[in-house]
């Protein structure tokens, strides 16, 4: 009421962030260059077809991605090489987690499906909090949570495939990222603090998690920055921060 002129501003600032897409991703273009061998096991339908109108690929499923019956005749082994391999050339996280590890991971989302991560910067650290959607991880920043609330877009989506879980004991995982938020390395260091809080054997690190989704009010940020540090997480990704704008 006492500033229209900028009430206004602001509410055309808002409508403008509506417009932008949630995000944006290279796997679009995940198959082109595939070799001929490998289309017997991954295919191209799904990755540039089914996208979101953000930009994220929407039902993303392993089926979309790889042909689930022919690779249950090949060991857990084989099929680790197989994903590491296939995605090792693309401009993306990926992992074979444990199918162990994975169900630790899986119990605790459950109770504690969101939390707060910290990307080390050149000079300080960025916070981004990592929200649980089923077998999915969307990770936004806190900054865009504040100045856009329940609007906010993911910055990086991580995928986890189970179906494999029980017969072969691994769980697969790949991700889309906006790339104009996020490289592969700093996206990777999010990926990697998953397992640091949710699959910890650590009691203290594990409260820190259940401490925010729980009792918030007693959450300190600082906690994440040291047990970051502690791991050496934090430290690995500075070096090439600063390589990357060197």
């Amino acid at each position: 009421r006492s500033s229209p002129d900028v009430f206004e501003s602001r509410m055309e600032q808002r409508n403008e962030v509506k417009k932008q897409p949630v995000g944006y991703s290279k796997q679009g273009e995940f198959i082109k260059c595939m070799e001929e061998k490998a289309r017997l096991i991954f295919f191209a339908e799904g990755l540039g077809t089914k996208t979101s109108k953000g930009g994220f690929t929407k039902d993303k499923t392993l089926d979309s991605i790889l042909n689930v019956e022919m690779v249950k005749e090949k060991s857990a082994e084989e099929i680790k090489q197989i994903w590491n391999q296939y995605f090792s050339a693309k401009d993306t996280v990926y992992a074979v987690i444990p199918a162990e590890k994975f169900d630790l991971i899986w119990k605790r989302a459950q109770k504690c499906p969101s939390f707060l991560y910290a990307l080390p910067r050149k000079e300080g650290y960025e916070f981004f909090v990592g929200q649980w959607s089923g077998a999915e991880l969307h990770f936004t920043s806190l900054i865009n949570i504040q100045t856009q609330g329940e609007t906010a877009p993911s910055q990086l989506v991580l995928y986890h495939y189970p179906e494999l879980q029980e017969e072969k004991g691994i769980v697969l995982m790949t991700a889309e990222m906006d790339s104009k938020f996020l490289v592969v390395h700093e996206a990777q260091c999010l990926a990697n603090q998953v397992q640091l809080f949710y699959a910890t054997d650590r009691s203290e690190t594990y409260e820190l998690v259940e401490t925010f989704n729980h009792r918030s009010s007693e959450f300190k940020y600082m906690s994440v920055i040291a047990e970051l540090e502690q791991s050496g997480l934090g430290r690995e990704l500075r070096p090439a921060q600063v390589s990357d704008k060197s």
